[in-house]
């Protein structure tokens, strides 16, 4: 199965980064994702969604080359992870941006949900399920809302700290549940896709 992590944050200094290079390498270990790719925004960078008809009803849709290599690189996975902060008890701005272009690519696939910040970036982990419920996909009911401060936890490559790592609560736990459930959820989902 192939799965996408997207990294929601594009800012300088960011540190959802750290979060998504963990995420990335835990699932390269589980042998059922073959193939696992790390889409950052970054590389994606979109206008302001400014479409004047919404991509699900514009049969005459035609797509800037920007957005197209967004939607064309989305259509490949079987499934994704989104790892994003909190900003401002939602998701950035950048991430929404990149939803709402959105019309057929993930239509009846699983997303799984890694959150950081305030209150384990919660707020936006919620508005994030209803933006994605409504671009006709389905979110998982295990995600991961990390608490902790970002840098003290992982380091620059992506690596959990020794002593977290080796807690009974560490995070490295819910994400290998997230990650089983998330296989679960795309090969029924893939089944279920072939048959309609």
């Amino acid at each position: 199965m192939k799965i996408a992590i997207i990294l929601a944050s594009t800012r300088p200094g960011r540190h959802s980064d750290r979060i998504a290079k963990w995420t990335f390498d835990n699932a390269r270990k589980n042998a059922d994702f073959d193939d696992v790719e790390l889409l950052d925004l970054r590389d994606y960078p979109m206008p302001l969604f400014n479409e004047s008809v919404s991509p699900r009803f514009n049969p005459e849709r035609k797509p800037s080359a920007e957005v197209k290599k967004w939607l064309d690189k989305l259509d490949i996975f079987d499934t994704y992870i989104i790892v994003t902060p909190e900003y401002n008890h939602s998701i950035p701005a950048v991430l929404k941006n990149a939803l709402d272009y959105i019309d057929w690519q993930v239509k009846q696939k699983p997303f799984a949900i890694v959150s950081h910040g305030s209150a384990g970036g919660a707020r936006a982990a919620e508005h994030l399920k209803g933006i994605i419920s409504e671009v006709r996909a389905v979110v998982i009911p295990t995600a991961l809302a990390l608490t902790m401060r970002v840098s003290e936890v992982f380091d620059e490559n992506g690596t959990l700290t020794e002593e977290i790592a080796a807690k009974p609560s560490s995070p490295a736990g819910t994400l290998d549940a997230l990650l089983e459930e998330l296989s679960w959820y795309a090969e029924a989902l893939k089944t279920a896709r072939s048959k309609s």
